[in-house]
């Protein structure tokens, strides 16, 4: 094995072992050491046994993956604790990676401020970037949140449906903001002067020779690590928050309002709370997705690619369960980026039926997904994780506790 394939392996292994922890069985004395273990050995495994442009599209996957997971984590607080019927993902999704975009961008001057027109661009640094996403993300929700949870489900739904729209209409028409329909570009990475030749000046210089093989096609194997340490560390957040009596009061609130009220619980404060906190995961994930794509536009904040998807990956893997949250993103995205060979491979035999079909193959890939949404809600309605009745794995039937 190269130091080149070694180092991604181990960087791979490193982002498994944040992942993998999360999604094994809870309550066991063994799930972190296990994970921790498992994912190092299984990068070093994959790293020496797949090709280097096969590994790269798995370290792209596990990405985009992670991003969807954390937007599932988000709408399983909104929905699944509390039963907000939010369809506008995809408006916080969006206001999280302008946010951070514009916040960590550098400001084009001279001719470039011809073609790019940015409200501001404060060249701030990655985590001021996420944590602002962060924050006016929440705000946003916040604002949103007292006119629109007055409705119930249905119009619900669609008042959601208009904010997220709302929010997507603007960042496309209003080009001072953030360059209107034309995309905004040079979105900085962390850390990405790693891999270039010139080296971070912060970098102890007994360091660099662990990364020197590198070369800037091996980033998105450092950004994994990111992304995943961001997915476990809210994972831990807020299954924490979840399991205390915030998380029951939510879950009060969502079985019977009146009852929670009745018992002195502020029904309006607990669905605004969750709301929010919902919206301020989507608001990280697209602070991450935007420092991932380098360049972003309205188009990336589409209602089918950043709100109904994850609907389906909540529902496949189980609504009111993180870990099946976070599971369902993984195993829907592996059969959406599944479903492009096959719609690639249908091309000729669409061919030669009529030369239009071709280039509707892709819609094949959406029928695909509905048809696995039909199954999950005909066969699987609670989802391959159902949701846990009890506060925690530590209890005993019981009564007693669980060690670990």
């Amino acid at each position: 094995m190269s130091q080149v394939i070694f180092i991604k392996g181990l960087m791979l292994g490193i982002a498994l072992a944040f992942i993998l922890p999360i999604l094994l069985p809870p309550g066991r004395p063994w799930r972190v050491p296990g994970g921790i273990v498992l994912g190092l050995a299984t990068g070093l495994i994959l790293a020496a046994l797949i090709p280097g442009g096969y590994l790269s599209y798995v370290i792209s996957f596990l990405i985009m993956a992670s991003i969807y997971g954390l937007l599932s984590l988000g709408l399983n607080t909104q929905w699944g604790y509390t039963g907000h019927l939010n369809f506008g993902v995809a408006g916080f999704f969006a206001v999280g990676a302008f946010t951070s975009a514009l916040m960590t961008i550098e400001a084009p001057t001279g001719v470039a401020a011809q073609y790019t027109q940015v409200l501001f661009g404060l060249e701030m640094p990655f985590l001021v970037g996420v944590a602002t996403a962060a924050v006016v993300s929440g705000v946003v929700a916040l604002i949103v949140a007292v006119p629109v949870l007055r409705l119930r489900m249905d119009f619900l739904a669609i008042a959601t449906i208009g904010v997220a729209e709302i929010i997507r209409l603007i960042f496309q028409n209003e080009r001072w903001l953030a360059n209107g329909p034309q995309p905004l570009r040079g979105i900085p990475q962390p850390a990405r002067c790693l891999f270039e030749s010139e080296g971070c000046a912060w970098l102890p210089e007994g360091m660099a020779w662990i990364i020197e093989p590198l070369t800037t096609r091996d980033y998105s194997a450092f950004y994994l690590i990111v992304v995943a340490a961001f997915l476990a560390l809210l994972y831990l957040i807020i299954e924490r928050a979840c399991r205390s009596p915030w998380g029951r009061m939510l879950r009060a609130v969502r079985d019977d309002e009146a009852s929670a009220a009745m018992n002195g619980k502020h029904v309006t404060y607990a669905r605004v709370q969750s709301f929010v906190v919902g919206a301020v995961v989507m608001g990280i994930a697209g602070a991450l997705y935007a420092h991932y794509t380098v360049a972003i536009d309205y188009s990336h904040f589409h209602a089918l690619f950043a709100t109904f998807i994850v609907w389906i990956m909540l529902m496949l893997g189980g609504s009111g369960n993180h870990r099946g949250a976070i599971l369902g993103a993984i195993i829907i995205w592996a059969v959406w980026s599944g479903t492009s060979f096959i719609a690639s491979g249908l091309e000729p035999v669409l061919a030669a039926i009529h030369e239009e079909l071709p280039g509707r193959a892709q819609y094949i890939r959406w029928l695909l997904v509905s048809l696995l949404l039909a199954g999950i809600v005909l066969f699987r309605p609670q989802g391959v994780l159902r949701e846990e009745m009890r506060v925690s794995n530590y209890l005993r039937k019981d009564g007693g506790s669980r060690d670990g």
